[in-house]
């Protein structure tokens, strides 16, 4: 006999705060994509922050233009039946953050409105899960003009999530299936690389990756550390000897730990496909470093992680894209993934978190 129901143990999905990010952005139009989503509503609860008359004007225009995947059927609950967990069965659903100057924000421009209104989804996305009404943070896209516009001097969710949840250090994942790279410096002019590089740095750049990685990966990964300077410096003939100062000590203390780590290497070459097979992430000195070929490689599927915070946070790894805002054609891989990572590493605590 087939065993009743009262002997199944059903696993509750997690709750996901996912951010509309900015309004006149393609963030509007994922969201309904992702609401329908089935296969989605079967691997978590997907509540989404945003503003309800916004994301109806999008649905009217797209569900008559492209179809139902863009209707707007989820409940809409407010932050406080959010928090009260009135109304709120394991469905999708929508919460209510309307700002009033959002109502008549167009497509594709910038503007303080908007700005405004995507930091409020996104701090009190923040809120609900540092008082554990949901189990992990996903973002949209930011648009940072506007966001400095309204007041907000932010470099980029990063800074923001870092400021809010008090936590250092912290680390810049960029992941997808084919490569992960993770920053030591981020959201700085070039000019400013050479001062913020440091051992120590280097060092938390590498605990951090190497203990999200063990947790996606199931196993110890291996990492190979990019030189700063064409050709890693040419023992010494480029640059300032960084690689022999700055690089090479923070590499001598990995492999203490006995970490799989490999480097620096030539940037030029360290991206090839066969080093490529043999890395499971890229430790980059600046920005570029690894956002040029993660993108090149994984533009529509690769995940933003921020590593060391007291939440798990993920993010889709694109802008805005003003340009096509609205239209329906946006793809939204890149969110399916980062709520499939964020589902991934909720359920994999990392140790003492």
């Amino acid at each position: 006999m087939p065993p009743s129901d009262q002997n199944i143990d059903v696993k509750p999905v997690p709750r996901l705060a996912i951010t509309m990010g900015d309004p006149a952005g393609i963030g509007p139009e994922l969201c309904l994509q992702l609401l329908n989503r089935e296969d989605v509503a079967l691997r978590c609860q997907p509540l989404m922050f945003g503003d309800p008359a916004l994301l109806r004007r999008v649905s009217d225009r797209l569900t008559r233009e492209r179809g139902p995947q863009f209707q707007l059927s989820a409940p809409i609950l407010s932050w406080a039946e959010l928090q009260n967990g009135e109304q709120l069965d394991s469905g999708p659903a929508v919460i209510d953050l309307t700002l009033p100057e959002t109502a008549e924000i167009p497509p594709g421009e910038v503007s303080a409105a908007a700005g405004r209104a995507a930091f409020h989804y996104l701090d009190r996305a923040i809120d609900a899960c540092l008082q554990g009404f949901t189990s992990a943070v996903v973002t949209g896209p930011l648009h940072k003009e506007a966001l400095h516009a309204a007041g907000y001097h932010y470099p980029g969710h990063t800074e923001i999530l870092a400021e809010k949840t008090q936590a250092e250090p912290i680390v810049m994942m960029l992941t997808s299936p084919e490569i992960t790279c993770s920053l030591v410096t981020t959201h700085i002019g070039y000019r400013d690389v050479i001062e913020e590089l440091t051992t120590e740095r280097i060092c938390e750049t590498i605990q951090l990756t190497h203990d999200a990685m063990q947790r996606m990966r199931g196993r110890a990964p291996r990492l190979t550390v990019c030189g700063l300077n064409p050709h890693a410096g040419e023992h010494g003939l480029f640059g300032q000897q960084e690689e022999e100062r700055i690089i090479q000590p923070a590499i001598d203390w990995a492999r203490e730990r006995r970490f799989e780590i490999t480097g620096p290497l030539p940037p030029d070459t360290a991206f090839v496909p066969r080093k490529r097979e043999q890395t499971d992430a890229y430790i980059c000195m600046y920005h570029d470093q690894g956002l040029i070929p993660l993108k090149a490689l994984s533009f529509d599927d690769a995940v933003n992680v921020t590593l060391g915070l007291p939440i798990v946070r993920t993010s889709v790894d694109h802008g805005t894209a003003f340009d096509i805002a609205w239209q329906g054609i946006a793809e939204v891989n890149s969110l399916v993934q980062a709520v499939d990572l964020a589902i991934l590493l909720q359920s994999n605590p990392a140790s003492g978190s």
